[in-house]
């Protein structure tokens, strides 16, 4: 015995009667099947009998043996020719189209599918009900084309899916898509949207839910009536499809519009209407206030919608040009309203609310129409809803009184205004709905009588208000008043109170009329402006004496340099410009020292930052190097050392430097530098930066080391240290202001001093900060030791 015999053997058997049942169950549903096929194809053959009593006008028995001889002579049975004939009268032969969408599609059924696209007509016109359809549509055209299954919707007015009838799909997906609630987007709601067919190649790539799985082909085409949609035919492929061609596409389009014949009978018998949907409507336009038209759809020849009839005009119907109801009632829309179909789109409003349903309502709308040559505008809110077949058209028209008022209402809203008038004689009191919300009364409230008004005010403003009332109320003049008003949530409010008394003739008070205005916000506004320009001023004198007296420390540290000093044959020159504007006091430093052991020390720094912090901070490296360079270290030491003091745990001190120590004996410079611009070295007509040397700024980390070169001088060497407020200018890159520093030094000619002078007239800096320049310049014949050989530049590292 097999693993199968085995398997099949121990599956338990169903019972002889239970099998017979089933396979008898099967046949049947099977005859009835082969039984709607053939009625579906027999309805195709009289459909061609039709045609060829027409063509031969002869009678039907004659018509049935003509077709007999034809398909016998074509080669064809009776049904094909039958197909050939309907096609060859309605002028559309889709035979190759369809032939060819099915090679796209790689179905393998495509023959004789003329045959079923006509037998899938006229089944349709044979069925009597939604479901037959769905299941005639199935076999005869959606099967030979490769489709899986088929569904038909309904939509109602809010956009909800009902399904109606299916093919294909399992009685338990049908119960789970029997409805669709309106906003859910699927292939079906789609195409009632766009008001076109959607044909979707790939369902999961579209990320559409819908029946039938999430995969696969899908095409929704609406199915509609008189220009009313009534919903959508839904086609599923199980795997994706090409674009199809247009013959397929018009093919699946009428098919809709068969759909639709049934669609519309189901609908009308659910909804079992006990009369016709315009006359009811009628009466009901009756009953309102406001002019309304009743509009029923007017259909060419093609069924298509090409116009609105006005069924009926209710009783206060007002013509915006003037006509009489009489003129209007039994006109169509376009007729009695020709601007409708294009200003304000009324026309294109009302159709879609014929098509889908949805409810229209605008406020305001501009509707333009002639008087004669003349085009009138008249603004009002519009209400359009479909009722079964029949639209209700209602238009309120905003005259000038009432534009007016909803402009002032929205006037007052803004300002916080509300106005009242009291009656004196019959204490009758009037407020508009702004001033109970000043109040803070709800608007069922109660007003409150001007001589209650010193009830709800503080006991310091009393006087106020009592003094407002005598001049209203004793003097009879008009009086404003300015209060703290205490509503009932105990919350207070500055308002203002103006009012004027009405007087008859003899001078007898009769009315009060008057204002309030909720000047809260703006009470509150000036005081916190107040508040502010206090603050501002503080902040400024406070900002102006810090920027003096950071501008008294650099002064009183930084005095005006020499014109010049020479040491042992070295000429040195200093200029230093400060910045203009005081809140921008930086700290720029320079030194130049004659030590003890008659070494020179030239240094230039800059602090990062401005003002007082600044100009602190210079002091202290300052200050700091002037004592280091007594302990006899060299300029890479004297810059760690310095460093550690910039790196205070409290006061962190970033700044830039360069530390230089000149020995006359042997005309050779010794410096460094911490993340400064290198000095320039001009030699003749040549004028170069010395190699920059490593070492970061200072204060950056807590210990660092910096390197250290030697540079040997010659006769009428110039050297020149800096700070970045000669050369930095906004928006150019560092070296190109570098490269011009060189270039004008290069080429001047003159005495230390006016080289100096020069380069800072000359500047072309823009970046408001301090400058310092200190010029070096060893002269010609000063009995030094050393010999007058090419500079050399040694690096080491301390």
């Amino acid at each position: 015995m097999t693993d199968a015999d085995t398997e099949s053997s121990a599956e338990p058997s169903a019972p002889p009667d239970l099998t017979r049942l089933a396979a008898t169950v099967q046949r049947l549903r099977a005859e009835i099947q082969q039984a709607q096929v053939t009625a579906d194809g027999r309805a195709l053959i009289e459909m061609a009998k039709g045609i060829l009593v027409e063509r031969l006008a002869c009678g039907p028995s004659e018509a049935a043996r003509q077709l007999d001889s034809l398909s016998e002579q074509a080669g064809l049975t009776a049904l094909e020719l039958a197909a050939d004939l309907v096609n060859q009268a309605a002028r559309y032969d889709v035979s190759a189209a369809v032939r060819e969408f099915l090679d796209n599609t790689a179905t393998p059924e495509n023959t004789a599918m003329t045959v079923r696209l006509r037998t899938a007509e006229s089944g349709v016109l044979a069925a009597g009900d939604t479901q037959r359809v769905a299941r005639s549509v199935l076999d005869h055209a959606v099967e030979p084309l490769g489709g899986a299954t088929v569904a038909i919707w309904a939509v109602a007015s809010d956009g909800s899916l009902t399904l109606r009838g299916y093919a294909g799909i399992t009685p338990s997906e049908a119960e789970r898509w029997r409805y669709v609630p309106p906003g859910l987007a699927t292939p079906a709601g789609q195409a009632l949207r766009e008001r076109d067919s959607v044909w979707i190649t790939d369902l999961e790539q579209a990320g559409l839910p819908s029946i039938a799985g999430a995969s696969g082909g899908r095409a929704a085409i609406p199915v509609g009536a008189g220009g009313k949609l009534l919903g959508a035919l839904e086609v599923s492929w199980p795997q994706p499809i090409s674009p199809p061609l247009p013959p397929v596409r018009r093919q699946f389009e009428a098919l809709a519009e068969l759909c639709a014949h049934t669609l519309e009978s189901d609908l009308a018998v659910a909804a079992c209407p006990d009369e016709p949907a315009a006359t009811a409507l009628s009466e009901l336009s009756d009953s309102l206030f406001d002019p309304a038209l009743v509009l029923v759809p007017s259909l060419d020849a093609d069924g298509d919608l090409a116009d609105f009839r006005i069924h009926h005009v209710n009783p206060c119907f007002v013509d915006p040009v003037g006509r009489p109801a009489g003129l209007i009632q039994g006109a169509s829309l376009l007729e009695a309203y020709p601007m409708s179909a294009s200003q304000g789109r009324l026309f294109e409003h009302v159709e879609h609310v014929l098509a889908t349903g949805e409810r229209y309502r605008a406020d305001p709308v501009t509707l333009t129409e002639l008087v004669g040559q003349v085009p009138l505008q008249v603004s009002a809110a519009l209400s359009i809803s479909r009722h079964g077949d029949a639209v209700l058209l209602v238009w309120r028209v905003r005259d000038e009184t009432a534009r007016l008022a909803e402009l002032l209402r929205h006037a007052q809203r803004l300002g916080g205004v509300g106005g009242f008038e009291e009656n004196v004689t019959t204490g009758e009191i009037t407020w508009s709905s702004q001033l109970f919300a000043v109040y803070g009364l709800g608007a069922a409230a109660d007003p409150i009588p001007l001589s209650q008004l010193p009830l709800h005010v503080p006991e310091s403003d009393a006087d106020t208000v009592r003094g407002f009332l005598r001049r209203v109320l004793r003097y009879r003049r008009s009086a404003s008043a300015a209060f703290r008003l205490i509503r009932p949530d105990g919350a207070v409010r500055h308002v203002r109170l103006v009012a004027e008394p009405v007087l008859d003739a003899a001078g007898n008070l009769l009315v009060i009329r008057g204002a309030y205005q909720d000047a809260s916000a703006q009470h509150w506004t000036e005081i916190a402006l107040s508040a502010t320009r206090d603050r501002l001023t503080h902040t400024e004198e406070q900002a102006a004496e810090q920027s003096w007296l950071a501008r008294q420390l650099q002064q009183a540290i930084m005095p005006a340099a020499p014109a010049s000093t020479e040491v042992s044959g070295l000429r040195m020159a200093v200029r230093y410009r400060p910045t203009e504007q005081d809140h921008l006091v930086g700290g720029d430093w320079y030194d130049v020292v004659v030590l003890p052991s008659k070494k020179i020390l030239v240094s230039v720094g800059d602090i990062a930052g401005h003002g007082i912090t600044a100009a602190t901070g210079m002091v202290v490296l300052r200050n700091a190097l002037r004592g280091l360079a007594a302990t006899g270290a060299g300029p890479a030491q004297m810059l760690s050392w310095l460093n550690l003091v910039a790196h205070h745990p409290a006061e962190t001190i970033f700044a830039t430097a360069i530390c230089g120590l000149y020995d006359p004996e042997t005309r050779v410079l010794r410096w460094a530098r911490a993340g400064h611009l290198p000095p320039v070295l001009v030699r003749g007509e040549t004028a170069r930066t010395l190699p920059p040397l490593e070492g970061i700024i200072l204060g950056a980390v807590a210990e660092t080391c910096y390197e250290e070169a030697e540079l040997q001088l010659e006769d009428d060497d110039v050297l020149l240290l800096y700070t970045d407020g000669l050369i930095e200018r906004r928006g150019c890159h560092l070296d190109d202001c570098v490269q011009r520093l060189l270039t004008e030094s290069a080429n001047f000619r003159g005495s230390l001093e006016d080289r100096l002078d020069y380069l800072l007239d000359n500047s072309e800096a823009d970046t408001d900060d301090d400058t310092c320049v200190i010029g070096l310049r060893l002269g010609a014949g000063d009995g030094s030791a050393a010999p007058a050989s090419a500079d050399r530049d040694v690096s080491r590292s301390v």
